[in-house]
This record gives structure tokens, C-alpha cells and sequence, in this order.
């Protein structure tokens, strides 16, 4: 019972120092402080002194320095006509299919996702472009926006993923086994998309309409699509390949967009302090996070609080069934307030111990929560896929929201699929790692 007064009083807390208004990062250091000082008895001397060290400690990780690499590459692709060129590739590949240039939402973000790592940059990049085209050749809005959302937000899963890097870092997991773990899961929710957008244009075709004429053959397809499917090949191939960490990795890919910019003669000066900019704040939100949440994980441990609460869940007997639904209703719910990094930062602590102790293997539960968190991005009321595409379209939140419930069913689909079978996840990072 104290336990879960204890538990239950630091989230009041946490969730108290966030109603505030209070910057996420700030809010986890003011918690775990009070936390130790009002619960754990803790002197300010002793409290400084953990904090001095947990903050050196988790700054200094070398896994971090891939965060702000992967967000440059994201920035510079972003800034450049590399996305043009994604769905002029796409669009003769897609156009005899049913639904038509519609799969380019599902297949640009799915390609995108490879090299960017970001669900709000997959959903922007591939939507500045796609938006108009769908919108000019009179394709259903709701469709057009919906499958959008719900592909932008396969960023978080698809390889190489800020999101897995975080949980990687904070779950002590391997962040190359995570990678591909990723791969399957996400290819499957994009084909649940892919198949959602061909029933609903085989049942009513006027959603799709035919007559886009384009005369590229499938050797300009690829020549348009060589410069994405380069990136891929080089960041992953040096991934899976054992040749480099994913921190080098991103360094790597860093340089070979460069080279790639360099080459087309389109990085410019203002393009680079652009993407500088752009990558820093990013960059500067998501490790600020990381640190904070290193501290709240610590101050928890002092608290014995996982260890008590894994214990007190195992006693409970609950199924694996219910412990997973439970955990879902749990980050959905958050997933409505918070964005998914901060979610990710803010529960591990918690949640990691209870799944351990479950028996779950905590590089299959990487890919559950990361799929969840997708979940929280095309959710009102702060979705960030949602005020993507509200900004791109112009449409309201509401519609927008709207259009995107199929693909949240879809990604729901996915997410049971994966519990019920999970080598779909497992099966790569064992056949590669073997």
C-alpha cells in the first residue's frame, strides 16, 4: 500500500508541475528533486551531489551524439528537392494500382522514414509535396489526408528512429537490434494502409480518379528514387552490416547528403544555417529530455519504487494479456497530452521494471511502446502530426483528426498483430544478430 501511495504521489506530481505550464524537461528535474527531498528523506547536499553526477553521467553518452546527426540529415533532405523527386519516382510505380497516386502518401513516408527518423519532418516533407498533387488531380480530401497522417507517423518505427534511440538509451537495449526490430512491424502497418486505400478505392472509385498521365518509364522512377534508396543502402548497410554504430552511422549519412547536395549543386550557405538552426533546437529538446528523465529514473530507484511496483504486479497474477492492454490504454491516454519522446522518457522508468518482470523481452517491448507513441501523434488534441497537416492543408484540426481515425484503427490492428505474434519483430535482429 505505501508503495502505491508513493507511486501514486509522484505522478500527481509530475502531472501537477506539468499543468503548471512547466517545460517537460524542467518539470522531470523539479519531480525527481522534490521527490527524493519530501519521499526519500534526502538532504539538498545529497540531492545535489546525485544530481551532479546523473547529469554528467547522462550527458555524456556516446549514443546521444547520433540524435542530433539524424535530425540534420532529416533537415538538410528537407530543405532540398529530394522529396520532389520521392514522389515524381512514386507516382508511375503507384498509378495502375488501385487508389491510384494516393499510395504515395503511404509509400513516400514509408521510404522517407528510412532517412529521417522524425515523424513530424516524414509527415512535412512528403506532405508539402503530395498535398497539392492530390488535391489538383481531385482525389478524396479525407483519404488524401488521413493516409498521410497515419504514414507520417511510421518516422517513429521505421529505421533509424529518434524515439528507439531514446528508449535504447534509457532501457540499456541495444539501439542496432532495435533498428531491426523496427523493419517488419513497420512494414507491415504500411501494408495495412496500402490495402485500407485500395478497398475503399475498389468499393468507390470516384475517391481515386483516373486520367494522371505521366510518361516516366520505371528507369526514371528509380533515377528519381536513386537518391533516397542511396541513403537507405548506406545508412542501414552500415548498420546491419556490423560495419558502424548507429552513432557513425549517422555521422555517415550525414556526410554522403552532403556529398549528395554537393554533387546536385543545391546546398547553399543559407540551406546549411538553415538546417544547422532547425537541427539544433531539435536537437537540444530531445537530449535536454534525456537527461532529465536519467535523473527521474534515478531518483525512482533510490525511491525503490520499480522494484516494488514489479513486485506488486507480479503478485496481482495478471495475464500478459492484460498487462499489455492496460499498458496501451496507459500510453494512448498520454499520447493525448504528450509527444512521444517525453512519453517515452517519462513512463520507462516505470513501465520497463513491470515488463521485465512479466517476462517480456525488453527489445520487443521498444517496438510496442514506439507504436504506441505513433498512436499519440494522430490523436487530438496535440497530435503533432495533426497541426502538420493542419498547417499544410488549411483544413481544421477537426477534420483533420477525422480523416485519420481509420488509420488509428489500422495502427491498432498492427500493434495486436505484433503482441499476438512477436517474431514478426524478433525474427530480424535474431537471423542478423546470428
Amino acid at each position: 500500500m505505501d508503495m502505491l501511495l508513493t507511486g501514486a504521489g509522484v505522478v500527481a506530481l509530475l502531472l501537477g508541475v506539468l499543468a503548471l505550464g512547466s517545460w517537460v524537461f524542467s518539470g522531470l528535474v523539479i519531480v525527481a528533486m522534490l521527490s527524493l527531498w519530501g519521499l526519500g528523506d534526502f538532504d539538498t547536499q545529497r540531492i545535489g551531489l546525485i544530481l551532479s553526477k546523473i547529469l554528467f553521467r547522462a550527458a555524456n553518452s556516446w549514443e546521444l551524439s547520433a540524435i542530433p546527426l539524424f535530425i540534420l540529415m532529416g533537415e538538410l533532405i528537407f530543405r532540398s528537392d529530394i522529396s520532389e523527386r520521392l514522389f515524381r519516382g512514386l507516382t508511375p510505380l503507384t498509378r495502375h494500382l488501385p487508389g491510384g497516386i494516393l499510395h504515395t502518401n503511404v509509400m513516400g513516408c514509408t521510404l522517407f522514414a528510412a532517412v529521417s527518423g522524425s515523424s513530424a519532418a516524414t509527415t512535412a516533407t512528403v506532405g508539402k509535396i503530395t498535398t497539392q498533387e492530390l488535391a489538383k488531380r481531385h482525389y478524396d480530401r479525407n483519404l488524401s489526408i488521413g493516409s498521410l497522417a497515419g504514414a507520417g507517423s511510421l518516422g517513429l518505427l521505421i529505421p533509424p528512429s529518434i524515439v528507439m534511440i531514446v528508449y535504447g538509451v534509457q532501457a540499456e537495449v541495444s539501439i542496432s537490434k532495435l533498428f531491426m526490430a523496427g523493419v517488419l512491424p513497420g512494414l507491415l502497418i504500411a501494408a495495412l494502409y496500402i490495402g485500407y486505400v485500395a478497398m475503399r478505392s475498389l468499393i468507390d472509385p470516384s475517391i481515386a480518379p483516373r486520367g494522371e498521365d505521366d510518361a516516366t518509364g520505371l528507369g526514371g522512377a528509380l533515377l528519381n528514387l536513386a537518391p533516397v534508396l542511396g541513403l537507405i543502402v548506406i545508412v542501414l548497410g552500415a548498420i546491419y552490416s556490423g560495419i558502424a554504430t548507429p552513432s557513425e552511422a549517422a555521422a555517415v549519412g550525414c556526410a554522403a547528403t552532403l556529398v549528395l547536395l554537393l554533387w546536385e549543386r543545391q546546398l547553399t550557405l543559407r540551406l546549411f544555417i538553415d538546417a544547422l538552426s532547425g537541427a539544433l533546437i531539435s536537437a537540444v529538446m530531445v537530449c535536454s529530455l534525456l537527461i532529465a528523465a536519467a535523473l527521474l529514473s534515478t531518483a525512482m530507484g533510490y525511491l525503490h519504487l520499480p522494484r516494488e511496483l514489479a513486485g506488486w504486479i507480479a503478485d496481482q497474477a495478471f495475464s500478459p494479456i492484460a498487462l499489455l492492454l492496460a499498458l496501451a490504454v496507459f500510453y494512448i491516454v498520454l499520447g493525448l497530452f504528450l509527444d512521444g519522446i517525453s512519453i517515452t522518457v517519462m513512463s520507462l522508468p516505470i513501465t520497463l521494471p513491470i515488463i521485465v518482470q512479466a517476462g517480456y523481452d525488453p527489445l520487443w517491448f521498444g517496438v510496442f511502446l514506439v507504436i504506441m507513441v505513433e498512436l499519440g501523434q494522430i490523436t487530438p488534441p496535440v497530435g503533432f502530426n495533426l497541426f502538420v497537416l493542419q498547417g499544410l492543408t488549411g483544413e481544421s484540426i477537426g477534420r483533420v483528426a477525422l480523416a485519420s481515425a481509420p488509420f488509428f484503427v489500422l495502427m491498432c490492428i498492427g500493434a495486436l498483430i505484433v503482441c499476438l505474434w512477436p517474431s514478426i519483430a524478433l525474427w530480424l535482429p535474431t537471423v542478423l544478430s546470428g
